[in-house]
Order: structure tokens, then sequence, then C-alpha cells
């Protein structure tokens, strides 16, 4: 990265401003070839992201901030205060207890919220994801899963309400309010809802594609019937 900086003009004009869309867009990458259970294009993307950490450690050393290894450092640091139960004498009995600490501990640090973990630039699947399991650390959380099934059914209920009214605001409220509450159901039963979305994302993109694939005329030609009889091979195979 040092002789990167010196003699490349492509690599000397970048900013961490400029790097932020390239490092967004390779963290998806790592995710995809993590749900494609691929460890060769998981290896190739851990290493495209460690180099953009690199960068990120170099600009701050030429701006005289800070360089790569105190920020492996303070990450360091960070984790041994952050597990007592491993570098101090507390005990734990599970997961949710080290989660909860985990909590107590960011707010010592000074953390102000709860929430303030949650980046704002998370996608809003994370994102609610996030927040409740945040909040939960805290005792905000519904007692058993019966609730958390009923708080969906209520909120479709409203969301049927407001699409027989027409007001648009009210259905799209309405709308957000049980995406949340089956995001918050998905994290009751274990099921991550953003792997679990994309997963279907990707089925739906082989089945139509054999559609495309298998189709003996333009897809404008063809009935939905016709359509869904190439989908429904595609299911089988």
């Amino acid at each position: 990265m040092d002789k990167l900086r010196e003699q490349c003009p492509w690599d000397r004009k970048q900013t961490m401003t400029s790097l932020r869309n390239l490092t967004i867009e390779e963290t998806y990458e790592l995710a995809d070839a993590i749900l494609n259970n691929n460890l060769d294009e998981v290896k190739e993307e851990v290493g495209d992201l460690l180099l953009h950490m690199v960068f990120y450690a170099k600009i701050a050393d030429e701006k005289g901030a800070w360089n790569i290894h105190d920020a492996i450092e303070a990450v360091c640091d960070k984790l041994v205060n952050r597990h007592p139960h491993i570098y101090g004498d507390l005990e734990v009995s599970d997961e949710n207890e080290v989660k909860r600490n985990w909590e107590q501990i960011k707010k010592k640090e000074g953390n102000k919220s709860v929430l303030s973990g949650v980046p704002n630039s998370l996608p809003a699947m994370v994102k609610a994801y996030r927040m409740q399991d945040k909040t939960a650390q805290v005792g905000f959380e519904w007692e058993h899963k019966a609730q958390v099934w009923d708080k969906v059914e209520e909120e479709m209920q409203e969301f049927r309400e407001a699409e027989q009214s027409g007001k648009m605001a009210d259905v799209e409220e309405e709308f957000g309010d049980l995406m949340f509450s089956m995001i918050n159901y998905a994290r009751f039963i274990d099921v991550d809802p953003e792997t679990a979305l994309e997963k279907v994302n990707k089925k739906f993109k082989r089945r139509f594609e054999y559609i495309e694939e298998k189709a003996t005329k333009p897809l404008d030609d063809m009935t939905l019937e016709e359509m869904d009889s190439l989908w429904n091979e595609a299911k089988k195979k």
C-alpha cells in the first residue's frame, strides 16, 4: 500500500470518502460468497476487504491520526474489556447473558443509547433486526413467541383496514409496521430475515432465468399460464 500510494495515480487519488461505496460493494460481495457456501470466493472477498482496511489505515497514518497497529490494538483492548467472563472473574450462564453484559459495558464506555451502535446507513431490514435485538438485551422484549405472532396478526389487520381506506400514507405506515413485526417474529424463531429473503431472491432468479432459457417465443408473447408451466418445471429441477 505504501508503494501504491506513491506510484499509482488511482490509489494516490483515493480518500476515505471515495472508498466508502467501494467498501460497501466489497462487503456485499463477501455476503454473496458466504451464501454461495464457496470458501474460495470467501477467501478472495475477505482479502479484498482487508485491503480496504489497510487502505483506510494508510490514509489515516498520512494524516498523522493513527495507523493499522493502533486500530488493531484498540479493538483488542475493546474485546478484552467486553469479555470479563474470559479476561476477568465474571461468570455467565449462556450467550444471552454475554450479550446483555456487552450492552451494559458499552453504556459504561459512553454510549448514550442502547441503539447508538446501530448504523443509520444499514439496510432497513437489517437495521430493524439489530434494533430489536439490541433493545431485547435490556428487557424490552416479548416473553413468548405466541405474543409476537399475535402482534403480527394485529398489524396484518391494521394493514388491511388501511388498504381499504385508500389513504396511501396509512397504507405505507401499516405495511412498515407489519414488516417490522414479521422481522421480530423471525428473530424469535432464530431465522435471519435478510438471509431468508436473499435466498428467496436467488431462488426466484434461478426459476425465472429457466423460463427465459426454455421459452420458445418472446416472453411478451407468452401467456401467464405458459410461463407458469415453465416455472413449475424449474421447481421440479
